[in-house]
């Protein structure tokens, strides 16, 4: 697989200094214009300015760039044609020259293909609330994919408990930064136990060393609590989730484009609350990767 890097990556890899990836999806498709772009800018300065190198990665014209330049993050915040890249579509985006915005899946893909591993974003995919065996192309690609994903949790939107069960059957695992509860993106507790809390970087770093010592090939799921002053009641949010739900089947709305349309729909009913809580997780978790990343034997 053929990888971009800029030239700033490049160096960092080669010296083996730490550095954080960052996905792409979340300025494409996760955020509106011009939060989207000034959020993009500052994730990559909080983990610089925390001692790591940020790595940025997305498609252009069907190729992967790790570490991107401001041209590229401002086309991938404010093009329409922009696709949705997970693991399985990086042969079509390659072969139709996709301009395209890399999913938890792709970007740990491309990440641990790249050498990194230490990844940052909002929250993962998992298992979609309803009747259907809807889960997210995230967790088998966690299943196999050797990176620690700092997180908070799985989007809200999803069945959480399902989804912690299942991160639970096919062995990775859960860590709590400073809780001993699995967050609920916006909210700080969903209630559910991760596997161990932690309370420094050096001890997730031992925990991922000793994983790589024992030849495991799975993610780990570092769970950060959104910041005290951004959480939402969980209750509350819960009501939006299925008012959103709702709307979502009146309109014929699924697939990968539901969990962008019910947190859009979500930020309208919260008068903006929950998207100030989406980038506030969003920045805490690019800080707590930073620090976990110096911590990690390269």
């Amino acid at each position: 697989m053929k990888l971009n890097f800029s030239e700033e990556v490049s160096g960092a890899l080669h010296f083996d200094r730490p550095v954080v990836a960052l996905e792409s999806t979340v300025i494409a498709h996760g955020l509106p214009y011009p939060q989207n772009i000034e959020t993009a800018y500052k994730l990559e300065r909080i983990v610089r300015d925390n001692g790591a190198t940020p790595a940025t990665i997305g498609i252009f014209d069907g190729e992967i760039s790790v570490g991107l330049s401001d041209d590229q993050i401002e086309q991938l915040a404010t093009a329409e044609d922009v696709k949705k890249i997970s693991r399985r579509d990086l042969p079509i985006a390659a072969a139709r020259n996709y301009l395209g915005a890399t999913t938890v899946a792709s970007t740990s893909f491309i990440a641990h293909s790249a050498g990194i591993k230490v990844f940052a974003t909002g929250g993962i995919g998992g298992v979609h609330r309803g009747d259907l065996p809807d889960i997210s192309a995230d967790l088998p690609e966690l299943a196999h994919t050797p990176i620690l994903v700092v997180c908070s949790g799985a989007k809200i939107v999803l069945d959480l408990p399902a989804t912690r069960e299942w991160l639970e059957t096919h062995g990775i695992p859960v860590l709590g930064w400073h809780c001993s509860a699995m967050p609920a993106f916006y909210s700080r507790s969903s209630g559910l136990d991760v596997d161990q809390r932690v309370d420094s970087a050096r001890e997730v770093a031992a925990i991922v060393k000793a994983r790589d010592e024992q030849g495991m090939k799975n993610a780990i799921l570092l769970t950060v609590p959104v910041p005290d002053q951004a959480e939402m009641p969980l209750d509350k949010v819960d009501t939006m989730v299925s008012d959103a739900i709702k709307k979502a089947e009146k309109e014929g709305i699924r697939g990968k484009d539901i969990t962008p349309f019910l947190l859009s729909q979500m930020s309208e009913m919260s008068e903006g609350k929950t998207l100030a809580a989406n980038i506030a997780l969003l920045e805490n978790n690019a800080r707590i990767a930073a620090e976990v990343s110096l911590r990690i034997e390269r």
